[in-house]
């Protein structure tokens, strides 16, 4: 914190401007005050009273009388806020200064202060510290300040600051040593309340002034001058960063989100509007004056988002957007410049140009994106309920409460009261304005694609048997909203004298919901009625949850994307809706479930949410600027089926890992138990994980004996588990029942997990291979290595080494990480292996599969590649790439990269020497073992259509299965014995 001189400027402003980072505009403004304060003093110091009125220009009224009173207490000796007067602490100059104290070299034997050994302080410098020295090294031991009472004059002159001939009154007698508090923001502060290094400061100016023969005023300026110069950049600097917030200075604490402070007498409601993804983000629009309108983006701040979010019943704003992301509003705008602290209960409380006062556009209107989490206890403000049309409702919690003893027993829950949560009491709604819409609303919130009819006399019976607790309000929904909360706010409820909310000649409202094919329970207890879709023209691809993924529509016989232009919750429902799941929870953007392949279908989707599929909305089928990186997806509604509760991982680092214990039922009781971990694969990782809602499986373990779970649950419970990757839950996998066989045991082969919230997804490149593929007659004597390598067909062996040949089908292979995480080997470095004829380690020994089959789904012809390295060739944009083969490198292709085996390299063909001429397949499977994890299995096969007549060779139809129709790809293969794609082969 030292100022004087042009080193001293520039290290102050380095300690205290630029490490400065990181808060709000108020706080930066009152940094700056504060800076400016102790430059004011600095001043003061060195130029006297009189130089101060030109630097206090500007200065706040808080910060001006700051200045007055570290001045009056340095006069005086005290400090300001100090609360008495206190002895000045020690503290030790840099080692620039004591450079600077050094005596000049004179000749001994004439007084100079050399000859007697120390530097005599002149009589005339009273304050100044003593420099000892010793005898003969002429080396400073210590710099004691201020200086011990024998050397004090007898009479002291009034106490002034530097240069004014005095120190500070109550300084006699060596200074007790300053205990410092530990750092704070990257400075070390003394302990005491004040500025004490700026009266230090003072003593060295006047100990400078007296060894250099400075001017007093001439050379105090330009210090001062240099401190100025310093100074402006860290000023402007403040004006675009932010600063961070110093505990000694900002003494009041940040405000909390559930504890707002600022109020108004203006009463306003909020909503959020627009093309909404969720129903917890949109356009922020505020009714008053008895009309709806908009807020521009002017000023606007993550404080203000914070209000608005709060208002509506959410903890707290993620973001905010401007320049109507959420699409242009209508009316007026109501604020304008608007500016809130984050304290305020209400957006009507923060400071703005006036209400309706404005020079914006729509095109300016703004948007927040608050967080799902509500507030806990949160109670709807009804104060303007009767004044408002088009209010929204925003409730803690709502449920579908089963009455009847027949849905009380069964998973899902699909009829009964809804009911409200009002404070800490559920409440039923009155059913004297319900319609089939809110009917419907309520279950696609609950993951049912519609709504049926019940049996009114039933639940009139039940009614009548219990005193009901009416919530004072209806509903009044479209039958489009993916959210209650996007409801209007129907009539209020009359209240009885005694102020019991009644529900005159009307009952609890009850939904009764139709739940999707896979929902609905098998047995002879199936549901008479579920909702089960034609032919299916929509799926979705690449989710880590059911009912989540990228979405693609069967157009023309092929499959292909969406574009994400005006994609939102209401199209996204009809999606849900049309797969047998409840509303959309969310519409996803960008590509965030990994990139599709094909072609993109749909542009500019626009439902109004009464279509029974996405191909009867409106749409663009131009999609020119579209690609992959803006492919839509759905996160959709689903039934609670309470399955995670019936599976746990334990013993892990973390909640996302562990060993698997599983909830069965043993002699008429539930226990917990161990999963054998025999033949236990990624593919039974991916169910465990899904089941859990912790998205994809990054790991599998089969032992797991470095992981303690619960004591109670060391007997394996579950053995043999197959499954297919497509189920609920572990419980629907085939697996022994309670015939459990774990041949080595379950105390260490307990079946363990790692799941990730994200996966690769590799994709072949169809097109390089129809392009690429080629017959090569190549000597044997050239084939040592792929004879190493065995991969060649069997019958090479009887060739003769020195005139044979074999006759190869050689193709390039382009494989792409389309996913959203790096795909890597499963191996460790330990167990890689050398390849002399490679001059390269391979990481994964099974990586791709080629085959050649006759249209009767037999194998003729396999490639035997015996290993592979994986590393990124080439990159998308701006990607880096991050993995190669080469002087033993980290292995594996980066998300958005792809990795090239050319024609031209060893093993990469497959050696038909011995098949006949005629039509066949072709067939490239990709991590055909499933070693690795990925989001999407399905897309790992490419299929190809070949013509051989003896001497050339034909590749057509190329294209990645899974890509086409069911009938389309019956068609192509002529026979039903091929690999589908969806784990058949295990």
């Amino acid at each position: 914190m030292w100022s004087i001189g042009r080193k001293g400027a520039v290290c102050f402003t380095f300690r205290i401007c630029f490490p400065l980072r990181g808060e709000s505009p108020a706080r930066r403004m009152k940094v700056s005050e504060l800076l400016i304060h102790q430059f004011l003093l600095s001043v003061y110091c060195v130029l006297g009273r009189a130089a101060l009125p030109g630097y206090r220009h500007g200065l706040g009224k808080d910060a001006l009388a700051l200045v007055d009173k570290d001045i009056e207490g340095l006069n005086s000796g005290r400090c300001a806020g100090g609360g008495g007067q206190r002895t000045l602490p020690e503290e030790r100059p840099p080692p620039w200064l004591l450079r600077l104290r050094k005596p000049r070299r004179e000749e001994p034997g004439k007084g100079s202060p050399l000859a007697r050994g120390l530097p005599r302080r002149p009589p005339s410098a009273p304050g100044v510290a003593a420099l000892e020295l010793q005898q003969k090294g002429l080396e400073a031991r210590r710099l004691r300040w201020p200086p011990s009472g024998k050397e004090q004059p007898e009479k002291s002159s009034p106490p002034l600051c530097c240069g004014r001939g005095s120190t500070p009154t109550g300084a006699e007698g060596p200074p007790r040593k300053a205990r410092a508090q530990p750092r704070q923001g990257g400075l070390l502060r003394p302990r005491n309340s004040c500025l004490l290094p700026l009266t230090a400061r003072c003593q060295l100016q006047e100990a400078l002034r007296q060894r250099t023969g400075m001017e007093r005023h001439g050379g105090s300026r330009l210090c001062s001058g240099l401190a100025v110069l310093c100074l402006l950049p860290c000023l402007s600097l403040a004006q675009y960063e932010s600063w961070p917030h110093y505990p000694e200075y900002f003494q009041q604490p940040a405000p909390e989100y559930h504890q707002p402070q600022a109020t108004s007498d203006v009463k306003i409601q909020l909503r959020l509007a627009g093309q909404k993804r969720k129903h917890s983000e949109g356009r922020v629009e505020v009714y008053y004056d008895g009309k709806w309108g908009t807020v521009c983006d002017d000023d606007f701040s993550i404080h203000a988002a914070h209000v608005v979010c709060r208002e509506l019943g959410y903890v707290e704003a993620k973001s905010w957007t401007a320049s109507s992301s959420y699409g242009k509003g209508e009316g007026p705008i109501w604020l304008d410049n608007i500016y809130c602290t984050g304290k305020e209960t209400t957006l009507a409380a923060c400071s703005s140009n006036g209400w309706g006062v404005t020079d914006c556009k729509h095109t300016e209107d703004v948007g927040v994106v608050c967080s799902e989490k509500r507030i806990p206890g949160f109670k709807f403000d009804n104060l303007l309920i009767n004044q408002i049309e088009n209010m929204n409702i925003h409730v803690e919690d709502i449920r579908i409460r089963a009455i009847l003893s027949t849905y009380r027993k069964r998973k899902p829950v699909i009829e009964g009261y809804v009911e409200v949560k009002e404070g800490k009491t559920w409440k039923q709604i009155c059913d004297k304005h319900w319609t089939a819409k809110n009917s419907r609303v309520v279950c696609g919130m609950f993951g049912f694609p519609g709504e049926k009819t019940y049996n009114t006399k039933v639940y009139k019976m039940f009614a009548s048997r219990k005193k009901q607790h009416y919530w004072p309000f209806s509903m009044d929904c479209v039958g489009t909203e993916a959210h209650i909360s996007s409801c209007k706010l129907g009539t209020q409820v009359s209240l009885d004298p005694v102020k019991n909310v009644s529900c005159e000649n009307g009952l609890p409202a009850v939904v009764s919901c139709v739940p999707g094919q896979i929902f609905s329970p098998d047995g002879p207890s199936r549901f008479r009625k579920a909702y089960k879709p034609e032919q299916p023209l929509v799926r979705l691809r690449g989710g880590a949850n059911i009912g989540e993924g990228r979405v693609e529509v069967l157009k023309n016989g092929e499959w292909g994307t969406i574009c994400d232009d005006k994609w939102d919750l209401v199209s996204a429902s009809v999606v849900c809706r049309e797969l047998g799941f409840g509303s959309a929870k969310e519409a996803i953007t960008g590509s965030r479930l990994g990139q599709g392949i094909g072609p993109i279908h749909l542009n500019e989707i626009q439902c109004n949410g009464t279509e029974k599929s996405i191909i009867d909305c409106k749409f663009n089928i131009e999609s020119q600027g579209c690609n992959h990186e803006e492919d839509a997806g759905v996160r959709c509604n689903i039934p609670a089926m309470g399955f995670h509760k019936k599976l746990r991982l334990n013993g892990g680092r973390n909640p996302y890992e562990g060993r698997v214990e599983v909830l069965v039922e043993r002699n008429g009781s539930l226990v917990w138990g161990k999963v054998c971990g025999e033949n236990w694969g990624i593919v039974e990782a991916m169910v465990v994980c899904r089941q859990l809602g912790l998205g994809f499986a990054s790991n599998a373990f089969q032992e797991t004996w470095y992981w303690h779970g619960n004591i109670d649950a060391n007997k394996v419970v579950m053995s043999g588990v197959k499954c297919s990757g497509t189920e609920l839950s572990l419980a629907h996998c085939h697996h022994d029942g309670e015939d459990v066989a774990c041949p080595q045991g379950g105390v260490q082969y307990g079946a363990g997990v790692a799941c990730s919230e994200t996966a690769p997804d590799l994709v072949l490149n169809a097109e390089i291979v129809q392009q690429s593929t080629y017959l090569e007659d190549r000597p044997m004597f050239m084939l040592q290595c792929a004879m190493e390598e065995n991969c060649l067909s069997a019958s090479a062996a009887q060739t003769n080494p020195t005139t044979g040949y074999r006759r190869l089908l050689r193709f390039s292979s382009q494989i792409h990480n389309n996913g959203q995480s790096d795909f890597r080997p499963k191996n460790g470095r330990h167990a890689w292996i050398w390849h002399d004829c490679h001059r390269h380690y391979h990481s994964m020994e099974v990586f791709t599969h080629y085959d050649l089959l006759n249209l009767n789904g037999t194998k003729v012809a396999e490639g035997h590649k015996a290993s592979f390295c994986l590393e990124d060739t080439e990159c998308e944009g701006d990607i880096q790439k991050s993995y190669e083969c080469a002087n033993f490198g980290e292995q594996g292709i980066t998300m958005g990269c792809w990795d090239m085996y050319r024609h031209d390299i060893d093993c990469q063909w497959v050696d038909i020497t011995d098949v006949p001429p005629g039509d066949y397949l072709f067939q490239v499977v990709i991590n055909p073992y499933y070693e690795v994890a990925e989001s999407d299995f399905t897309n790992n096969i490419m299929k190809c259509r070949a013509r051989y007549d003896g001497h050339r060779i034909w590749m057509y139809n190329c294209h990645i299965g899974g890509s086409f129709s069911e009938e389309t790809e019956r068609k192509f293969e002529h026979f039903s014995g091929l690999i589908n794609n969806q784990l058949s082969s295990r």
